[in-house]
């Protein structure tokens, strides 16, 4: 797997990152919202450098110009809830993009640090030959990452595959690069060292869901 980290070069990335591992300016949904999507769009601006490029005329008021575009279709899929800012950042940028959403969620059963992803919700359009850049703002164990995608093969074979987070931990970021084909791309703000027992990223930030959009009740 192609590893992008971002955080090995500083910006202004930092900053969006810090407020939102910021116990006390987290607290404001919308900013914690919108430092995600700005992430996200920082995130989408690298990625579009590794896309196919085909050189297009263009009229002006005042003549033709030559420009290169991108000559690849793009579907976006986001994880239901927490990834709906960052996939609102990538669509700010792949604005003709494609859109398929799904839920996967961690099920607790009897002992609450063991758990199974579920998926239930899933809308997709066809994926076949095209860009498949899959959200989700915590790579903690990675097992949503590929229970996602594994969902998402009835709908085709992308050509490529871009797995997009803001914060993961080591142990996912290896989870995924097993359980992915070795030319997948993985676009990541920054990597944290490690996970604790219930399999939360440390330091991380908390629940980006949760944060974003208030306290959930578990069933």
């Amino acid at each position: 797997m192609h590893i992008h980290n971002l955080s090995l070069q500083n910006s202004i990335l930092n900053t969006f990152i810090s407020e939102m591992r910021d116990e006390n300016i987290q607290k404001d949904p919308l900013r914690f919202r919108r430092n995600i999507e700005r992430t996200g769009e920082i995130l989408g601006y690298e990625l579009s450098k590794s896309l196919n490029f085909i050189t297009q005329s263009i009229t002006t008021p005042l003549g033709t110009s030559e420009t290169m575009l991108i000559n690849d279709d793009i579907v976006l899929c986001s994880i239901l809830r927490a990834g709906v800012p960052l996939h609102n950042g990538l669509l700010n940028y792949f604005d003709k993009a494609e859109n398929a959403f799904i839920s996967a969620y961690r099920h607790h059963k009897d002992n609450p640090e063991s758990f199974e992803i579920i998926v239930e919700y899933l809308a997709c359009p066809d994926l076949e030959g095209k860009i498949l850049i899959l959200a989700d703002p915590m790579l903690a164990t990675g097992q949503s990452m590929v229970a996602t995608f594994e969902a998402l093969k009835p709908f085709g074979t992308p050509k490529d595959v871009h797995l997009v987070s803001v914060i993961g931990a080591q142990e996912g970021v290896d989870y995924v690069s097993q359980h992915f084909d070795a030319n997948t791309h993985l676009w990541i703000a920054t990597i944290d060292k490690k996970l604790n027992e219930k399999g939360y990223i440390i330091p991380g930030l908390g629940d980006a869901g949760d944060l974003a959009f208030g306290a959930k009740l578990q069933h």
